[in-house]
């Protein structure tokens, strides 16, 4: 049970929670962990457990069947070819001892004569089988829940001209940038950029075509047509276009291109729809995060000489940087 609703607060955060959360984990990860674990469970049922050693001394059961419920009785082992008896003893002669041997052997050959309960195999593992559907049953409706939001939010709850129109847009600013007419395609198939890939864009270096995640157009859509801002995944956005536009104009060192990108993107969110200030201040913020990137991205920090003033300053006369 702790497993399915950990599986369903994950999923709902993963939908409804921040991006980076979606960009580090695939949402087909847990899914099929689900699915494994349920597997596992089921599987694991239908093992019997170890048999521990027998205990030697008289069960509880026997106890019940041959009156032994006092603490003052005694209790003596009788053994007979090979059969063990446990007879309550209270100081009886041998003849009353006798007859309580006699009745406790009855009572056996009747137990044993007896049928065993037939448990069939379809019997015992029903309970475990309806368990097993249940939580296949409670995956199924959370991807289906999954399936239902994504296709109707987001980049892929836009309609096909709004997208044409908004990825026209994109290639425009990415144009400016090259110096040359560009296209920037948003990756709706997730086989150029994406989780998988571990990068937001995707471009040739001198090329006249970059990618671009759903997730990252998205947020450029929000901000160039809808006047919506989501702070960080914003500013984010707006980097990785001028990231892969200036890789578009023939820069190939990724540092270089990230320094170039986060210059240029405090005109790019200008003319998208940002202030100068408000472009300028998320372009700080961007750089002022590069520096703590992970070990797998230590090619996009950017060199020591990208600061106001420097080798990589587009605009030495700029007061500010970026």
């Amino acid at each position: 049970m702790l497993l399915r609703i950990a599986l369903a607060v994950f999923v709902l955060a993963w939908i409804f929670g921040p991006y980076e959360l979606r960009s580090a984990v695939p949402i087909w990860l847990p899914f099929l962990v689900a699915v494994g674990l349920e597997l596992h469970f089921f599987v694991g049922a239908f093992r019997r457990a170890p048999a521990g050693r027998p205990d030697r001394g008289p069960q509880v059961a026997d106890q019940e069947r041959y009156g032994y419920s006092s603490e003052s009785d005694d209790l003596l082992l009788v053994r007979e070819g090979g059969e063990e008896l446990w007879i309550p003893y209270s100081g009886e002669a041998d003849e009353e001892l006798e007859a309580l041997i006699a009745e406790a052997r009855e009572g056996d050959e009747e137990e044993a004569g007896a049928p065993p309960p037939v448990v069939s195999e379809r019997s015992r593992s029903r309970p475990f089988v309806g368990r097993l559907l249940v939580g296949l049953a409670l995956i199924g409706a959370l991807a289906l829940i999954f399936w239902a939001v994504e296709s109707r939010t987001g980049w892929d709850g836009l309609d096909a001209d709004t997208r044409a129109a908004a990825a026209a847009r994109f290639s425009e600013e990415a144009s400016r940038i090259a110096a040359k007419p560009v296209t920037v395609e948003c990756d709706e198939s997730g086989e150029h950029v994406g989780v998988v890939q571990h990068a937001d864009g995707a471009a040739v270096v001198g090329g006249d075509l970059a990618y671009l995640t759903p997730e990252r157009c998205y947020d450029l859509y929000r901000l160039a047509f809808e006047n919506e801002v989501t702070s960080s995944q914003t500013a984010r956005a707006i980097a990785v276009l001028a990231h892969e536009s200036w890789h578009l104009r023939g820069v190939r060192d990724e540092g270089e291109t990230e320094c170039y990108g986060l210059q240029s993107g405090v005109e790019l969110g200008q003319r998208l729809g940002l202030s100068e200030d408000t472009a300028a201040q998320m372009m700080r913020q961007q750089l002022a995060e590069n520096a703590g990137r992970s070990a797998a991205t230590l090619e996009y920090i950017v060199p020591p000489d990208c600061r106001d003033g420097d080798r990589l300053d587009l605009d030495p006369n700029l007061q500010r940087f970026p």
